[in-house]
């Protein structure tokens, strides 16, 4: 059975330079783990990126530019967006039965974006977009941004919503009061990350994008990023919300969720009540959860889905996602 992994990530040497020369590492933390053993995977993208997914059995990586992104990089971001989507492509284009792309945006710059997304979907045969949270103060519900969101929904390709660290007010507010190292994991991969992503997912759905824009589909890690274990609670916002459908409806319409590496199936049980087995996406999240021993295979061997469900989750939902786009 083909194995492709949707939420596998990648860095570039001068998108690297670029967070170093604005020192984003004093304001977002995440920078810091992209060191060591881990930013040389990320930096690979050829022969030992290849050995690795060998030995966890996967046979695809959707290869997307890992968090902060470009997020928080201004104008400068249109360049390196470019930059950045033609060498992935390269790599795509070397080894096109293992590498597939999401695009890198300057979503900074909206309109450029747009573009920038039009050029990877229909020219570089990318399958859709990352985008990492907020763009400086705003929110990803933000009508600046709007351009984006109606560009992946003309061109019929997914959005995959990536966690970013929360700002530094909601940081000291709720993530701080241990040791540093301790408050930057709390704020990050702990579960300040998570919470983020989930919340702008939500933002999406309560501004009326999915009203507006019916046939945008979306994409969360982690199983949804929290967002599933609180579809009652949610719920219970349809009174007040003045949206087209109940939040249950825009869940099972706009939204699909993927493992990230967290190879649980109580999680995958969840998701499957909430979202139906036809969006479930896997994924390892390389270089974060390099899991050896082809351990992604084994999960989905036994991860409880019938025949039909694991060939739909292995890599029959993305491949029906991503099947053609249209302008």
């Amino acid at each position: 059975m083909k194995l492709i992994g949707i939420e596998e990530h990648y860095l570039t040497a001068d998108v690297r330079a670029a967070w170093a020369a604005a020192s984003l590492a004093a304001t977002d933390p995440s920078v810091a783990i992209h060191s060591g053993e881990v930013e040389r995977r990320l930096l690979d993208v050829a022969d030992q990126r290849l050995a690795l997914m060998d030995e966890t059995g996967l046979d695809v990586q959707v290869l997307s530019l890992t968090t902060p992104a470009l997020h928080d990089l201004g104008p400068q971001g249109v360049d390196l967006a470019r930059r950045a989507n033609d060498a992935v492509a390269e790599a795509c284009a070397r080894h096109p039965d293992r590498f597939q792309a999401l695009a890198t945006l300057p979503v900074g710059s909206p309109d450029s974006a747009m573009l920038e997304l039009e050029r990877c979907v229909l020219t570089l045969g990318f399958k859709g977009t990352m985008l990492c949270g907020r763009i400086g103060d705003r929110n990803l519900d933000h009508p600046e941004l709007s351009p984006i969101f109606e560009s992946a929904a003309r061109l019929g390709v997914p959005i995959l919503l990536h966690p970013r660290t929360p700002p530094p007010t909601v940081r000291s507010a709720y993530y701080s009061g241990f040791t540093p190292e301790v408050d930057a994991a709390f704020a990050i991969y702990g579960l300040g990350w998570h919470y983020d992503a989930g919340i702008q997912f939500i933002r999406l759905v309560l501004a009326g994008t999915f009203d507006r824009l019916p046939d945008l589909q979306v994409i969360l890690g982690h199983w949804g990023e929290v967002v599933l274990f609180y579809a009652e609670r949610l719920a219970a916002m349809d009174r007040v919300s003045g949206l087209k459908h109940p939040i249950d409806t825009y869940l099972r319409r706009n939204l699909y969720v993927t493992a990230s590496g967290m190879f649980s199936a109580g999680y995958l049980a969840r998701a499957l009540a909430i979202v139906g087995a036809d969006r479930l996406l896997f994924s390892t999240d390389y270089p974060y959860q390099y899991r050896p021993g082809r351990d992604a295979r084994r999960f989905v061997a036994e991860c409880g889905l019938d025949d039909a469900g694991k060939t739909a989750f292995a890599y029959g939902n993305w491949e029906r996602l991503t099947q053609g786009v249209s302008l």
